[in-house]
């Protein structure tokens, strides 16, 4: 489903705020999506070629076909794992190489499938082998080590982790409640707040010590936002109450103000440590000078 245009030229007249790069918006879109489709319907020929040939081939065929599924859903997974990885300033690796496994399985059921056609292995597996190296070369591998975490005390950034994660299934909860009002103007307003709520979680991450002082609004406003949209979200689908809106984009507007508000306080007391920290260095230099 594709995602209305805001901004200040559209119908709501919102403007774009400053992301920061505030990462993706709820499920991840890649370029990857086109050659992921793919994947899913190739084994789709295989099967309806297991059911054609010998029957005795149908065993193969359709654990041929099983294989690839996994292999491409493996592949879609790691994909989205990818991309919200790079999205993030500081990010654990997959702790499981997804596409890795997917270009694995990938060799496994193409081989497979081939021998449905050959009585040797030789040209199967020639085939599955060619099949892999495209598959590793059109999605690569997954990432393999740690973004961002150099000289982070890795108990805070696993909480930073943890709360982070929270607040996105919140964001993506009021995404999906939203969706049930049917109001294209609606679902690009929790859009512009969920943009407003990642910025803060890019910033938690840059310094995990913030933690503390967002853990309110990462936890239980964005806890609250979920639950309130997933009631009007209710109401409004069945009786396209104005008043009820209202106060609903009202509330949306004030969690906007003060996320916004709260962010720019943390990135002031990160600027605040940081200022100390050159002041005591440079009387030190002075001192020793």
């Amino acid at each position: 489903m594709a995602d209305r245009f805001g901004g200040p030229y559209s119908p709501d007249g919102r403007p774009i705020t400053d992301t920061s790069n505030p990462g993706p918006k709820g499920p991840v879109r890649t370029r990857a999506n086109s050659r992921l489709r793919i994947l899913f319907f190739a084994p789709v020929i295989i099967l309806i070629n297991a059911f054609r040939v010998n029957p005795a081939h149908l065993i193969p065929g359709l654990a041929a076909f099983g294989i690839l599924i996994l292999a491409a859903w493996l592949t879609q997974s790691g994909t989205i794992a990818q991309a919200a990885y790079n999205a993030r300033k500081v990010a654990r690796k997959p702790a499981i190489p997804r596409k890795l496994f997917a270009t694995a399985l990938t060799f496994v059921g193409l081989t497979l499938a081939g021998t449905m056609s050959q009585p040797t292995l030789l040209l199967p597996f020639a085939f599955g082998l060619a099949g892999a190296i495209l598959h590793f070369i059109a999605f690569g591998p997954d990432p393999l080590r740690n973004k961002g975490m150099d000289g982070v005390d890795d108990f805070q950034n696993q909480r930073v982790a943890t709360a982070v994660d929270e607040g996105e299934k919140y964001l993506i909860s009021m995404k999906d409640a939203i969706l049930r009002a049917g109001d294209r103007k609606l679902e690009a307003r929790v859009d512009q707040f969920a943009i407003t709520a990642r910025t803060m979680f890019r910033t938690v991450e840059s310094d995990p010590r913030d933690l503390t002082a967002a853990r309110k609004y990462i936890g239980v406003y964005l806890m609250g936002a979920r639950d309130a949209t997933t009631k009007f979200a209710d109401h409004y689908a069945s009786s396209h109450d104005t008043v009820a809106r209202t106060s609903y984009e009202a509330l949306l507007d004030d969690l906007e103000s003060h996320f916004t508000t709260h962010t720019q306080a943390l990135m002031n007391d990160g600027r605040a440590d940081m200022d100390i920290e050159i002041d005591v260095l440079r009387e030190r230099l002075a001192r020793e000078g």
